[in-house]
C-alpha cells in the first residue's frame, strides 16, 4: 500500500509540477497567428473571417497547430483542474488515475484528429502513452515511464515552437 501510494505522490508532483510551468502561457501566444495566408486577391476583411472559420470547426479542415496546441493545452488544464478535485477530496485511488488518464487520452486524440502532420502525430503518440498507462492496474506507477515522458516532451515542445507554452 506505501509503495503505491509513494508512487501516486511522486506522480502527482511531477505532473503538478510540470503543469505548473503552464502559467505564463499568455505571454508566448502573443507572436503572431500562425494560420496559412489567405490568397492575396480576396480583401481582408474576408481574410479575416475565412482565416478564423476552419480554426473553430474541426469539419472546416486540419486545424493548424497552433490551434491542435491550444486545444491540448486546454485539455491538460482541465485534467489538472480534475486532479486537484481528486486530492483535495481524500486518497486517489487507482480508480482515479485510470479517470484522469483516460479522459485526457480521450480528449487529447479528439485534437489530433483534427489536425494532421508531425504535431497531430505526437499528439497520437502521448495518447496512445496515457491509454497504456490507464489500462494498467496501478496507473500512477506506469504512467511513470520515459515513453510517456518522452511523448508528452515531444508535444510540448512542438506546441512551445508554435507560441504556446504547456508541459504534458
Amino acid at each position: 500500500m506505501k509503495s503505491s501510494r509513494l508512487a501516486s505522490v511522486m506522480l502527482i508532483l511531477a505532473v503538478t509540477t510540470a503543469l505548473a510551468a503552464c502559467g505564463d502561457g499568455d505571454k508566448a501566444t502573443t507572436a503572431g497567428p500562425t494560420t496559412p495566408a489567405p490568397t492575396s486577391a480576396a480583401p481582408s476583411a474576408v481574410a479575416t473571417s475565412a482565416a478564423a472559420t476552419p480554426a473553430s470547426s474541426p469539419a472546416a479542415g486540419a486545424a493548424t497547430d497552433k490551434k491542435l496546441c491550444e486545444a491540448v493545452k486546454k485539455a491538460n488544464d482541465e485534467m489538472r483542474a480534475e486532479m486537484v478535485k481528486v486530492f483535495t477530496t481524500g486518497d486517489a485511488s487507482a480508480a482515479d488515475f485510470k479517470k484522469l488518464l483516460t479522459g485526457l487520452e480521450q480528449k487529447v486524440t479528439t485534437v489530433a484528429s483534427t489536425g494532421d502532420g508531425k504535431l497531430a502525430d505526437a499528439l497520437r503518440t502521448f495518447a496512445a502513452e496515457a491509454a497504456k498507462a490507464a489500462a494498467a492496474a496501478d496507473p500512477a506507477t506506469a504512467a511513470d515511464n520515459p515513453a510517456f515522458e518522452k511523448a508528452g516532451k515531444d508535444v510540448s515542445s512542438a506546441c512551445k515552437a508554435h507560441g504556446v507554452i504547456m508541459v504534458l
